[in-house]
């Protein structure tokens, strides 16, 4: 199998995909990642990018919650950068209320911002990755979604989560013969997005080790999927939490 370099991350100006997009950077990945328009800036994000090597990071403005959007981005970074090797849905809108609070609008942003997204950037990379014979695709859940864990103030939420775990598992069988893996990290207990290891190992937290999880934990998970040597492990949700078993974001 070819090795997998080119990876394209979904909302990275902040937070955990920030993370990945500079971890990948890092390691040799050609990167493009996109972020929505008026929300965070993406300067920060490409000023890392650039520093951890990336030579010319691809930036593309995208809502990932209106229809159209993410296969947009996809091919616009098909279009610059000839291939996408890796896929990395991270975004996802997230909203805690309980469902007395919550509305229709809440209900179709969760459902769009986090499922109708992961599916409409599926349909988008997998044909190229098809025709190629390799490919990457890692979403993300919530911790517990796989179990569908409930948590209260997050029915909205957890829903759409569970949806793409169960999306990517299904998802995971039918693209195996084409040699594309499908997989889910779940982060848990990641309590500052921005943390690094050794900061996150000073916030107390009350999963098993005692501390919190950092950013670089949940780039990790995805670097390690993404490697060419990850080809037999597919189908798969990679609980990044210390060891939290209670439903958490």
């Amino acid at each position: 199998m070819a090795s997998v370099r080119t990876a394209f991350v979904t909302g990275a100006a902040r937070g955990l995909a920030r993370g990945i997009v500079v971890d990948l950077a890092r390691v040799g990945y050609r990167v493009a990642f996109t972020y929505r328009s008026g929300g965070t800036s993406p300067d920060e994000t490409l000023a890392a990018v650039k520093a951890a090597g990336a030579a010319e990071p691809l930036i593309i403005a995208a809502d990932h919650g209106r229809p159209g959007e993410t296969e947009r981005s996809v091919r616009a970074a098909e279009d610059a950068l000839g291939t996408i090797d890796a896929y990395v849905h991270a975004v996802g809108p997230i909203v805690v209320k309980s469902f007395a609070e919550s509305t229709l609008d809440d209900y179709r942003k969760m459902v769009d911002g986090n499922f109708e997204s992961a599916v409409e950037g599926a349909l988008a990379v997998l044909p190229g990755m098809r025709e190629r014979g390799h490919g990457r695709l890692v979403f993300f859940g919530m911790n517990g979604s796989s179990a569908t864990l409930p948590s209260a103030r997050m029915s909205l939420y957890g829903g759409a989560k569970a949806a793409v775990v169960a999306f990517a598992r299904s998802l995971a069988l039918e693209e195996a013969a084409h040699g594309i893996t499908v997989n889910v990290v779940e982060p848990g207990d990641i309590r500052n997005k921005t943390a690094d290891r050794a900061q996150a190992r000073e916030i107390a937290a009350a999963n098993p080790t005692g501390h919190a999880g950092s950013w670089e934990d949940i780039a990790y998970a995805v670097k390690f999927l993404l490697a060419p040597e990850a080809g037999f492990i597919n189908g798969q949700t990679l609980a990044v939490n210390g060891g939290l078993v209670a439903a958490h974001e």
